[in-house]
């Protein structure tokens, strides 16, 4: 399906009903289960009509936290508050949060707008008013066509358009997003993706999407938490995480990044004869982490290092190039598309001096 258009805000009752998003904030939150902890003291206070990702590999407690917020889950310690209330021992039906899962979860033998409705029916709105605000609902989504047919006539981004018009139409404070898109093909995630941040915008609800999908997170969100082990190693626009990051493991999960040896002093690290500035203070020897646009084929003459060619993708309007230097490391390099290495091509390379993240080696 192509990418939807809104309906105006006179036409559609979600959108005149748009609002300026509620606060979200997990203090001091502790899970474990058994003896296993999974949270270890969450701080994060989320803005009104904000959208933030919870970003992180599996089993870092990202899904855990967002459970926590539904009420799905039961903290051990700590507090949620929705604009400014505890809600710690509110029932997840009585917090007023619109939730999508990676399953759709769709009553196979209800029609599309019978789904969608199916919250405003449970609270006991008249079938007329709820047919009315479902299939405003399913317009927003870009499905009103659709309304009639089962889950089953539907593509799997249909269905999942059809479980975010149900999490839309009661009206709720905050959405929760729980990797809604990981069942999906490239194409229609992405499509999906941008409509789900054109949406919210446009409701002003404040949003939180769990995803282990850095691409994801970095296109549609205000903040991300980048979470490890059940913490939040840093939170911040994808901006400052993907040029400023706290850590060798944000610096990591965040972007590419190739590892190559080198000598700190506490401000630089040298590299391949370069001082590089330090994202934060090290000395001795470290394992710097080079993002691939820092990175320059030059003339193997002219190099301080030297590399062999493993492969070289074609990726539109550029290319990657990995190359395999002489003491073995692996190293990315982003390059214009008309120069095409080809494998076991001796190359030069250089090192932008921009700053990095390393991490103390031993």
């Amino acid at each position: 399906m192509s990418d939807i258009a809104l309906p105006r805000t006179a036409d559609n009752s979600l959108l005149r009903g748009s609002s300026d998003g509620t606060r979200v904030q997990f203090e001091g939150i502790v899970k474990s289960y058994g003896r296993t902890p999974v949270l270890h003291g969450i701080d994060l206070d989320i803005a009104p009509g904000e959208f933030v990702s919870l970003l992180g590999p599996s089993g870092c407690g990202k899904t855990t936290l967002l459970r926590v917020l539904a009420g799905l889950e039961e903290s051990d310690g700590g507090a949620v508050l929705l604009g400014g209330k505890d809600v710690s021992g509110i029932p997840t039906s009585k917090r007023d949060i619109g939730m999508v899962f990676q399953s759709y979860s769709l009553f196979p033998h209800l029609r599309v707008v019978d789904n969608t409705a199916f919250g405003l029916r449970r609270r006991k709105v008249a079938t007329a008013a709820a047919r009315r605000r479902a299939l405003d609902a399913l317009a927003l989504v870009g499905l009103e066509a659709h309304a009639d047919k089962y889950p089953h006539q539907l593509s799997g981004g249909q269905q999942q358009r059809v479980a975010l018009a149900r999490a839309l139409v009661t009206e709720p404070r905050v959405l929760l997003l729980d990797e809604p898109l990981s069942a999906l093909d490239a194409k229609v995630r992405v499509q999906l993706r941008d409509e789900i941040r054109r949406i919210q915008l446009r409701l002003g609800i404040t949003t939180v999407f769990v995803t282990h999908d850095q691409e994801e997170a970095l296109s549609v969100s205000d903040r991300i938490a980048v979470m490890d082990a059940g913490r939040i190693d840093q939170i911040g626009s994808p901006e400052e995480l993907y040029l400023r990051p706290a850590t060798a493991h944000v610096a990591a999960f965040v972007g590419l990044s190739s590892i190559v040896r080198g000598l700190a002093d506490g401000t630089t690290v040298r590299v391949w004869g370069t001082e590089l500035p330090l994202q934060t203070p090290a000395t001795g020897e470290v394992d710097v982490l080079l993002r691939p646009e820092n990175v320059r084929l030059v003339e193997a003459a002219d190099a301080a290092v030297t590399a062999s060619v493993e492969e070289s993708m074609f990726l539109g309007s550029m290319r990657r190039t990995l190359v395999r230097t002489e003491d073995g490391a692996l190293v990315r390099v982003q390059h214009t598309a008309r120069i095409r290495p080809s494998f076991g091509d001796v190359v030069g390379i250089a090192v932008d001096a921009e700053p990095v993240a390393v991490r103390q080696v031993g």
